[in-house]
């Protein structure tokens, strides 16, 4: 899974720096590039990065508990 999200990551980068390259060079086509490229990024690259990041984790350690903060606080009045 990791050489697959390098693989896409760097065909983004390709997308991206393409269509600069025709947008100084040939004229408007090159929005459309950098568009697929970036829709491309968010909707599909960021989908399964935060997968592969978090398939095995347990998601309830990174939340914030507010229970547990007013607790702490009342020990001290």
């Amino acid at each position: 899974m990791k050489y697959v999200i390098r693989i896409l990551f760097f065909i983004i980068l390709g997308l991206i720096g393409y269509g600069y390259y025709i947008k100084q060079n040939e004229g408007p086509d090159g929005d459309k590039w950098i568009g697929i490229g970036i829709l491309l990024s968010a909707l599909v690259l960021m989908p399964i990065f935060l997968w592969y990041r978090y398939k095995n984790k347990n998601l309830e350690d990174y939340m914030f508990k507010f229970d547990k903060k007013n607790e702490e606080n009342t020990e001290n009045q």
